[in-house]
């Protein structure tokens, strides 16, 4: 597959690249998570997966993101794959994206959101009480911080709204995936753009490499990205 295109992930997803076969693994991401789904892969050799992410813009409306995920489980069952794995969070669902893995007999990635997942659960967790009042971007939203923060809370046309959307905020924390010194200067940017403190921690791909590794008929022994 070429150059995935940031935007067109955000409005429209992206479609599998490889035909469903015997043995493979269908997994059904957020587009927001395909640049390091899609790196793991390459790193892993994991050629019995596939990837179809649907439009990362769902999050703006979280109450939808379960019935399209139900509607990709049970395309990706009628293609004939082997298992099918859903690379979502709870991501504002209420519970709701649960409740249908469990009627659609799927499981997905544990935790509430990617950036629980990317820090790791059990260590983002932990540090609940003392990150209180951060604000967290990962690459993508990085990448996409107009579209995805900027003009869905009005602050393109009225910038006065920053006080009332974020006056609770002290921090903005991106958590990296990748070492790129023109996100994290754009990250600053976007923290100094809401008036927050900035931080950079690194979490690389947190506990989404182990959640694919485990996943039937990954390869025995196959390098773990971790970092």
């Amino acid at each position: 597959m070429g150059e995935v295109d940031d935007a067109m992930l955000a409005e429209a997803g992206m479609e599998a690249a490889g035909a469903p076969g015997a043995g493979k693994v269908l997994l059904i991401a957020c587009g927001a998570l395909a640049r390091e789904i899609l790196a793991l892969k390459r790193i892993n050799g994991w050629a019995h997966m596939e990837l179809v992410c649907l439009p990362a813009k769902l999050h703006l409306t979280p109450d939808r993101i379960p019935d399209a995920v139900r509607g990709a489980v049970r395309r990706g069952r009628a293609q004939g794959y082997a298992e099918i794995f859903v690379v979502y969070a709870d991501c504002g669902t209420g519970g709701g994206l649960d409740r249908m893995c469990e009627e659609e007999g799927v499981a997905r990635i544990a935790g509430p959101h990617c950036y629980s997942f990317f820090d790791g659960v059990e260590a983002f967790a932990a540090r609940g009480d003392e990150e209180m009042r951060v604000f967290y971007l990962t690459d993508f939203l990085v990448k996409q911080f107009d579209a995805f923060v900027i003009r869905p809370m009005g602050l393109d046309r009225h910038p006065e709204l920053r006080d009332m959307l974020f006056g609770n905020y002290e921090e903005l924390v991106y958590l990296a995936q990748t070492d790129d010194p023109a996100l994290d200067r754009a990250a600053e940017a976007a923290a100094k753009r809401l008036g927050l403190a900035y931080r950079r921690r690194f979490t690389g791909y947190g506990d989404l490499a182990p959640a694919l590794a485990g996943l039937k008929g990954a390869r025995a022994g196959a390098q773990s990205a971790l970092t």
